[in-house]
């Protein structure tokens, strides 16, 4: 028997024993290899998953169990993680390095993943050695479970949109840039579906409606969406049915994903799909084309504008997002409740964006920490009780004030603690923010400094429960989260230079109990690394 297939076996029956057999399985199998792009005319060794840039789209339906063997064909460690998707119980499979042992050159790893109670539109992306800036990224999406209602009539066809600021340089360049401790310049250009200017097209039919699925997998610039003389209906946020509310452009910051519909109800010819970024000088700007199928001649006119440089129609179409209060489908805690701001939180966490040099090297932070990566991940550090990885407390819950200085940054917090969290950023430039393992309600945001009198304006009652939240210049962004998944999770900016340069730190949500209810032993299958190399795992 091949190995490879006898590892998808034995990985099967452990799913068994974990998940029930009445989940299906979703196999995938993928090699990683580097080879020749051109998004911007320019030849570049991007990152291939099965000879393709970008990767290939994983579809899958609630509560699927997805085995993903992936092989490592590049010269160098390598890692995959899953933005938004949510590793109830089990953050072994992060697939970040504060989680995960990277796969060495000519090994593989099979993730093992269910997308228990979720639905909705997510991406991958490579998580070590800014490999990001080279590809390697796909999307994901989860569709309900029949019996569960959507609301809104299934489309006549679903696209996958990955939109992302784009370097003509190297992706070991960029990086030789950030390890001297210099920033990056400012991108060359705008990818849509890993293509330059007009390089991507969609194909319609006249009088029928069409999901997109946009993900924002840039590494710095939010951008904006647009498709020439077209509405847009947002229906779904990273997972949540949203309030029906029609669009002409929409602002995708970095890391965000988003649902919309569109009808094909104009004239029989072809037009632009245009995305641009926001908040900069100049602005970037690329196209792609809507082909109608009985198209009557090529796109023509001026490529249609965006908003302007200003940052309040933003933040005003931020607030106008909201959870579809009528829709079924899974939500975060409280579960079975969408009661979330009659809840009184344990705990304020406030964490603000750091910048500044550490020994003459640019560097970044949170409440004046910055990330430095152990020689352990930290799960398996914690998991194996190894010393000297890391130190819980590291990193306060609120600014201290002081200079930037480097430590493995670890904030610990207690199973079941539903907290309060407030982002600020003090710069002059957006900034978005993920946590690994959760979704959480969206309750305020605005400029200024946050108070605890901003309470007030917060949107109590169908804020929408998002992975990611941007914060806008000189402003703040308040979250409410219930801590209901045990690991060590991932907080970290998708601003990716700043996070390759230490703006994250690890959530450890910890509970003693040792039940498998709330969380899973190791995986069988775990590599180990660092200190924990040589140590076994436990059978399930």
């Amino acid at each position: 028997m091949p190995r490879n297939v006898a590892v998808l076996i034995a990985v099967g029956a452990v799913l068994v024993a974990i998940a029930g057999a009445e989940d299906p399985y979703r196999f995938f199998t993928w090699n990683v290899t580097y080879g020749d792009i051109y998004p911007l005319g320019v030849r570049q060794q991007g990152i291939l998953i099965n000879g393709q840039f970008p990767g290939p789209d994983i579809h899958s339906v609630t509560n699927d169990n997805l085995i993903i063997n992936v092989f490592n064909s590049l010269p160098e460690p390598f890692l995959i993680s899953w933005n938004g998707i949510q590793q109830r119980r089990n953050s072994f499979e992060d697939g970040v390095y504060g989680t995960t042992c990277p796969i060495p050159p000519g090994k593989n790893f099979t993730y093992i993943l269910q997308v228990k109670d979720q639905i909705g539109s997510f991406y991958y992306f490579p998580s070590l050695a800014f490999h990001k800036a080279a590809g390697g990224f796909g999307g994901i999406r989860i569709l309900s479970r029949p019996r569960i209602p959507v609301p809104f009539d299934e489309p006549a066809g679903d696209f996958t949109v990955l939109i992302g600021d784009w370097y003509k340089a190297n992706h070991t360049t960029l990086r030789r840039v950030l390890d001297a401790g210099h920033r990056i310049p400012f991108p060359a250009g705008i990818l849509i579906n890993g293509r330059g200017p007009g390089g991507a097209s969609f194909t319609v039919e006249q009088g029928k409606t069409y999901r997109l699925r946009i993900s924002n997998v840039g590494l710095q610039n939010s951008l904006n969406f647009r498709i020439q003389n077209h509405k847009m209906k947002l229906v779904e946020v990273e997972g949540t049915h949203t309030v029906q509310q029609t669009y002409s452009s929409l602002d995708v910051h970095l890391g965000q994903s988003y649902s919309v519909l569109f009808t094909a109800d104009q004239p029989g010819q072809d037009y632009y799909i245009v995305v641009s970024s926001r908040f900069t000088t100049p602005i970037l700007t690329t196209t792609g084309v809507l082909h109608y199928s009985n198209s009557a001649g090529q796109v023509s006119g001026p490529i249609p504008g965006g908003p302007t440089i200003q940052v309040d129609w933003s933040l005003n179409q931020a607030r106008s997002i909201r959870t579809n209060l009528t829709a079924s489908g899974p939500r975060p805690n409280p579960q079975g409740s969408y009661h979330y701001g009659m809840i009184n939180t344990s705990r304020t966490i406030i964490l603000q964006s750091s910048s500044g040099q550490v020994n003459g090297m640019q560097r970044y932070g949170i409440n004046s920490v910055s990330f430095k990566p152990a020689d352990t991940p930290l799960k398996l550090a914690d998991y194996f009780n190894i010393g000297g990885v890391f130190r819980v407390g590291s990193i306060s819950d609120r600014p201290t004030g002081g200079g930037l200085y480097e430590d493995t940054s670890v904030m610990g917090a207690d199973f079941r603690a539903y907290v309060e969290i407030v982002f600020e950023n003090p710069s002059n430039i957006v900034l978005s923010y993920h946590i690994d393992g959760y979704q959480f309600f969206v309750v305020g945001m605005d400029g200024g400094q946050w108070t605890q009198a901003s309470r007030n304006g917060y949107n109590l009652r169908d804020g929408v429960a998002r992975s990611t939240i941007q914060v806008y210049p000189k402003s703040w962004s308040a979250i409410y989260v219930a801590l209901d998944n045990v690991g060590m999770w991932n907080v970290r900016t998708e601003y990716w230079a700043r996070q390759y340069l230490g703006e994250q730190f690890y959530l450890r949500v910890y509970t003693n109990s040792g039940s498998i209810r709330d969380e899973f032993p190791i995986p069988k299958n775990a590599r180990l690394c660092g200190r924990a190399a040589g140590r076994h795992t436990r059978p399930l």
